[in-house]
């Protein structure tokens, strides 16, 4: 965080704030909206637009916060180690939450459809659960084709997807180009590699978007396309929710940038959205291989 010349030696500990519990909330209006549009129920649109907004607010007033008290000096070296500790376990939770969605296509490309298919010990499952179960990967067709109507063909790996792993590359090259425009007092290409990179992060969820679009009304994917829709939403889903939240935090570290607020010895506010953007282009490449590739 960018720091004035009064520096204060204590631990600082900000005043009781109303942030973290509206946080909560817009995330679990949010949350509960999703599911109610999967159901196709009326409220799911009014909720989702609700909690979308107290998240977008808990956002821009946290960080408002957080900068006005870096302006006024009240961190100290303690609180930049704290910050740093903070932004890694947090990237390590994030870490976490994608290996549980990795793991459960995991578990259900390498251990239950095989148990399906009756290999190994498991011929009994595979007589009375499904005894026309075929082992193939996508699952295109599902036990009861009336109530889960399966896709009619998996995803394509050579196009959008691969063009968004370009984007996203890209967009990892161009934010290191832009620290390192910091770190040489270098405005121009402080401020044109974090505009490349914002514009490369909007253009791959353009691009998602439309992939959404194809997926359902032309290939008829669907979240209730059996596993291979669910596992397939659930991650890509999860991940463009992670680009989305990046780009905004660019957008604020870029107007931040454009006022001058970071010094090549105190930008760690720059730092910490990096190491975020980063982790998001390694999950996509993870994601691209397992999910579209495989």
């Amino acid at each position: 965080m960018a720091q004035t010349s009064t520096q204060h030696e204590h631990y600082y500990v900000p005043a009781q704030s109303h942030w973290p519990i509206l946080g909560s909330l817009g995330l679990g209006a949010t949350m509960l909206g999703i599911v109610n549009l999967i159901h196709g129920h009326w409220i799911g649109h009014y909720l989702f637009f609700i909690g979308a907004l107290a998240i977008a607010s808990v956002m821009f007033g946290w960080f408002r916060d957080v900068i006005r008290e870096s302006h006024q000096g009240l961190y100290s070296k303690q609180m930049d180690r704290s910050f740093r500790w903070g932004m890694a376990w947090f990237i390590f939770s994030e870490v976490m939450f994608f290996a549980a969605f990795f793991g459960a296509l995991f578990y259900a490309r390498n251990l239950a459809l095989p148990w399906l298919a009756g290999e190994g010990a498991k011929a009994a499952t595979h007589t009375y659960l499904w005894p026309e179960f075929k082992l193939a990967w996508p699952l295109l067709q599902n036990p009861d084709p009336k109530l889960f109507v399966g896709p009619h063909d998996a995803m394509p790996t050579w196009g959008l997807p691969a063009l968004n792993t370009l984007l996203l590359l890209t967009s990892g090259a161009t934010i290191t180009w832009a620290h390192w425009g910091l770190y040489k007092k270098n405005r121009t290409q402080l401020i044109v590699g974090l505009f490349l990179t914002i514009a490369l992060g909007l253009t791959f969820l353009s691009c998602q978007a439309y992939e959404y679009y194809e997926a359902y009304h032309v290939y008829k994917l669907t979240m209730a396309s059996g596993i291979y829709g669910s596992t397939f939403f659930m991650l890509t889903g999860f991940h463009g929710a992670h680009v989305t939240i990046g780009s905004i935090m660019l957008i604020v570290i870029l107007l931040r940038c454009i006022k001058g607020h970071f010094t090549p010895e105190h930008h760690f506010a720059f730092e910490a959205v990096a190491w975020y953007w980063h982790f998001v282009d390694v999950v996509w490449l993870f994601l691209f291989v397992f999910v579209y590739w495989f």
